[in-house]
């Protein structure tokens, strides 16, 4: 009997819990690019200077190299970020059309 529900176990699995599975996997991916990365961080200390160097003569210097120094690691991550989740959204599509392209490409177009 459970040879017959077998094509239905594979689509549950295919469409319902791998999918789940790989969105947990993306979300995790994610939060270590974030940390790896330091955008985060990045954000929240902005406004301090490079380096927490407070030498006298020296701060306000320090808060804009920091500034602008951030501002380029901060536009770069965003850049490879975009990138990150757009590999995710490709691979997700992807996962989710193998079983139909596979089918097509085996039953379809040899007819």
């Amino acid at each position: 009997m459970s040879i017959i529900l077998l094509p239905f176990y594979i689509l549950k699995f295919w469409y319902l819990e791998a999918p789940i599975n790989l969105l947990k996997y993306f979300f995790h991916l994610n939060k270590a690019f974030f940390h790896l990365f330091s955008l985060p961080l990045m954000l929240r200390t902005f406004f301090k200077p490079w380096k927490n160097e407070y030498r006298e003569g020296l701060i306000k210097f320090s808060i804009f190299m920091g500034m602008a120094f951030k501002s380029i690691f901060i536009i770069a991550d965003i850049f490879l970020f975009l990138f990150l989740l757009l590999l995710e959204v490709v691979l997700f599509m992807g996962f989710l059309a193998w079983p139909i392209i596979t089918f097509y490409m085996l039953f379809v177009k040899l007819i």
